[in-house]
C-alpha cells in the first residue's frame, strides 16, 4: 500500500491550469468548502484551515495553540500516538497539522479506496485528541528544544526583536512558539482550552482536490467537522504598527549580521494592492533582476541573497525583508538598503514594469502543480477574501498595472524616513547599541 502512495504522489504534479474549475460546495449542515473534482487520480487533497493561529494565545498562555497543534496527531479517541501512527499508515493517509500566527492548519492526503475509513481516522484527531500526559511531555521537550534554538539563531532573534517593536503587547508581538518559562508552564487544561477556543466552525475554511464530488465532499465535512463548538475564542483585534524609522543593533557573537527591515504596510483589499505588488517584485523579488539583488549582491557582493515582501497578516500590514552579510560589510550594505529604498519611492520604468508584468503572469499558473497545493491556495484565496474567479482574473489585474499606477504607490509605500532597519550581529559602521 506505501509504495502504491509513494507512485500517486509523484503522479500528483499533474498540472492544474488556473482557470480550473471551481465549485462552491455547502454541506447539509452548513459547512461551506471550494472543490476542485480531478478524477483521473484516486486520490483527494483536502486543506481545512481555522482563522486565529497562535494569535488566540490567552494571557500568560503563550505557545497554547502551538503546543495543542503539535499534539493533535499524538493519540486520538481510544488510540495513544502509536496505535493512531500505524492506523494512518495502514490506510496510506498523510495528515499534517501547523499552527502560524494567524492559522491553524489542517491538511489531508487520501486514497480514494480508503477514504471513509482515512476521514473517520481524522475526525477522531480533529474532534478527539488524547493529549495523553507522556505525549504532552515529549512534544512540551521538542517545542522547548527548538526555542533554545531560536534563542541561538541571529534569523530567528532578528524576526523577535523585529516583530516586538513592530507590535509591542500585541500577540503579533512575540513568537508563537511561546517562551521556556511559558511553554513549561503550560498544563493539560491549557490545551484543552487552546483545541476548544482554535478548532471551531465560525473560523473555518475548506477546499477540496481530486477524486471526490460535491456531494461525497458535503457529507465528509459534516462528519469531519460537525462536532466541533461553534464558536472559539475571540480573534485579537486589529495590531496598530509602532515602528519608527532609524538602525537597531541587537549585539550577537555570530560572523554574519542578519538585517530585517521593513514599515506599516498595504491591506489586500485596497485599490493599490496590486501595483504595490507588482513594485515589490521590481524592488525586492525573488528574481536576481530585481533591484536589491543586483546592488546588494550582483554589484558588490554584499550578500548571498536579498528580499523584500508584502507582509498580509489578518490584523495589520506590513512590507518586510531580509538578508544576511558579513559583519565588516554590514554598514555599508545598510546605508545600500537605505539607498534603494529612497528610489524605489521616486518609481520604476516602463522596461523595469513590463519585465516584472511578465514574470509574474507567467510564473502564476506553474503555482497550480498538484491537488494539495491546489487545496492550500484555494483556501488562502477564500481567507484573503478573493472570490472563486481570482484565479481567471488575477494575471488581467496585474496587466492592468500602469506606470503612472506604480509611481503613485511608489511614493505610499516606499518611506525612507520611516523603514525601521533591525541588525543582530556584531555589525561594523554602525552606531553601536
Amino acid at each position: 500500500m506505501i509504495w502504491r502512495l509513494v507512485a500517486l504522489f509523484a503522479l500528483i504534479a499533474l498540472p492544474l491550469q488556473a482557470e480550473t474549475n471551481i465549485q462552491e460546495v455547502t454541506s447539509p449542515g452548513g459547512i461551506k468548502a471550494w472543490l476542485v473534482e480531478e478524477h483521473g487520480i484516486p486520490f483527494t487533497a483536502l486543506e481545512i484551515r481555522f482563522r486565529g493561529g497562535t494569535s488566540l494565545d490567552a494571557e500568560g498562555k503563550r505557545g497554547a495553540v502551538n503546543l495543542m497543534t503539535a499534539l493533535i496527531e499524538e493519540g486520538a479517541a481510544e488510540m495513544n500516538a502509536q496505535k493512531f501512527a500505524e492506523s494512518r499508515d495502514a490506510l496510506a493517509a498523510e495528515f499534517r497539522f501547523n499552527a502560524s500566527v494567524d492559522s491553524v492548519s489542517v491538511s489531508a492526503r487520501m486514497l480514494t479506496e480508503n477514504r471513509a475509513r482515512a476521514a473517520e481516522l481524522l475526525r477522531l484527531a480533529i474532534n478527539h485528541p488524547r493529549f495523553d500526559a507522556d505525549a504532552v511531555e515529549r512534544v512540551r521537550g521538542q517545542v522547548l528544544t527548538n526555542i533554545r534554538a531560536g534563542e541561538k539563531d541571529p534569523g530567528t532573534i532578528a524576526g523577535d526583536v523585529f516583530s516586538h517593536m513592530a507590535f509591542g503587547d500585541h500577540p503579533y508581538g512575540s513568537s508563537g512558539d511561546g517562551t521556556q518559562a511559558s511553554v513549561a508552564a503550560l498544563t493539560r487544561d491549557d490545551i484543552l482550552a487552546a483545541h476548544r477556543g482554535a478548532m471551531a466552525r465560525d473560523r473555518l475554511y475548506v477546499a477540496a482536490v481530486g477524486d471526490i464530488t460535491p456531494e461525497e465532499l458535503g457529507a465528509l465535512l459534516d462528519h469531519l467537522l460537525g462536532e466541533l463548538p461553534a464558536t472559539g475564542a475571540p480573534l485579537p483585534g486589529p495590531a496598530k504598527v509602532g515602528l519608527t524609522g532609524g538602525v537597531m543593533v541587537q549585539p550577537f557573537p555570530t560572523p554574519q549580521a542578519v538585517v530585517m527591515f521593513g514599515h506599516d504596510g498595504i491591506p489586500r483589499d485596497d485599490p493599490d494592492y496590486f501595483a504595490a505588488f507588482v513594485l515589490n517584485e521590481i524592488v525586492g523579488g525573488d528574481r536576481f533582476t530585481a533591484r536589491l539583488m543586483i546592488e546588494l549582491r550582483e554589484k558588490r557582493g554584499l550578500t548571498y541573497g536579498v528580499g523584500s515582501y508584502l507582509a498580509d497578516y489578518d490584523q495589520a500590514d506590513l512590507v518586510l525583508g531580509e538578508f544576511a552579510t558579513d559583519n565588516r560589510t554590514a554598514g555599508q550594505a545598510v546605508e545600500v538598503l537605505r539607498q534603494e529604498w529612497a528610489r524605489a519611492a521616486q518609481g520604476v520604468t516602463e522596461a523595469e514594469l513590463s519585465a516584472a508584468k511578465t514574470y509574474l503572469t507567467g510564473a502564476y499558473p506553474l503555482r497550480f502543480d498538484g491537488n494539495g497545493t491546489i487545496a492550500n491556495i484555494l483556501v488562502g484565496m477564500q481567507m484573503s477574501g478573493y472570490d472563486k474567479d481570482y484565479p481567471k482574473t488575477r494575471n488581467a489585474r496585474i496587466e492592468a498595472v500602469t506606470l503612472a499606477d506604480v509611481a503613485r504607490v511608489a511614493k505610499r509605500i516606499y518611506r525612507p524616513d520611516d523603514l525601521r532597519i533591525v541588525v543582530v550581529g556584531q555589525p561594523e559602521g554602525l552606531p553601536a547599541p
